[in-house]
């Protein structure tokens, strides 16, 4: 299986810290924010990725070079313009994907959670990773049936129905570019990932695991913050052991 991390956009929510770096290089802890998500991937034995880059991509070919001090086998880039949104980025790995599937995780999105089960049981449809967050209108919303089917997805509810979030990591199939092609821009002009799941729901082809372990996202200066202080204390845990 093949790797994709979103690293487009350019971070306004962290300005004025990504008026001189793009955010996914900016520092969490002791390493740049994108290589938490290229552990998480060489942590599945997912070692062909390709980065999807925006805005200020000075920074990334000095950091990562062709990926092989990370971990990984293969290292591709390719630049999104503008912030069409996370499908719209995602559709720019179409030709890397070559007809496989393909594990996505977001470029902010920092978790110690190990998903190599997952990505080798994968067969078709589109797999989702939730977690119970404190804020859950910031994302993706389910709602769940009494057996504890998602009935649907609501992307930034003000009144969220769970307390669960989307996280930014997906498991897809090959029909996923397809399905992006299928989409229209929201109200503020993007192609929602919420969408693109959503018409796997209505196939019954969306399934979807708890995360286990730490999860957040580092798009937000109070969660940049909790992803900082999360990862020095698990390194002073280790230094104490």
């Amino acid at each position: 299986m093949k790797g994709v991390i979103l690293a487009g956009g350019l971070g306004t929510r962290l300005r004025p810290l990504t008026l001189t770096s793009n955010k996914h290089l900016l520092p969490v802890y002791d390493k740049q924010m994108i290589l938490y998500p290229i552990d998480t991937l060489v942590k599945a034995d997912i070692k062909d990725v390709l980065i999807v880059t925006g805005g200020d991509t000075n920074g990334f070919l000095k950091l990562m070079g062709n990926g092989k001090k990370w971990g990984l086998e293969s290292l591709h880039y390719t630049f999104q313009e503008g912030e069409g949104g996370i499908s719209d980025a995602l559709s720019l790995a179409e030709d890397f994907a070559d007809g496989e599937p393909i594990t996505v995780i977001l470029g902010d999105n920092c978790t110690d959670a190990n998903i190599k089960n997952e990505a080798e049981s994968f067969t078709d449809g589109a797999k989702i990773f939730l977690k119970e967050v404190n804020d859950p209108e910031r994302f993706g919303v389910p709602t769940f049936d009494d057996s504890g089917n998602i009935l649907g997805i609501t992307e930034k509810p003000s009144s969220p129905m769970s307390r669960y979030a989307v996280t930014g990591l997906y498991i897809y199939d090959n029909t996923v570019f397809r399905r992006i092609r299928s989409l229209v821009p929201s109200g503020r002009g993007e192609l929602e990932v919420t969408d693109l799941n959503t018409t796997y729901l209505k196939d019954g082809k969306l399934d979807w695991e708890l995360l286990n372990g730490f999860w957040s996202d580092a798009g937000t200066f109070e969660t940049l913050a909790e992803v900082n202080m999360y990862w020095a204390n698990k390194a002073r845990g280790k230094e104490r052991g």
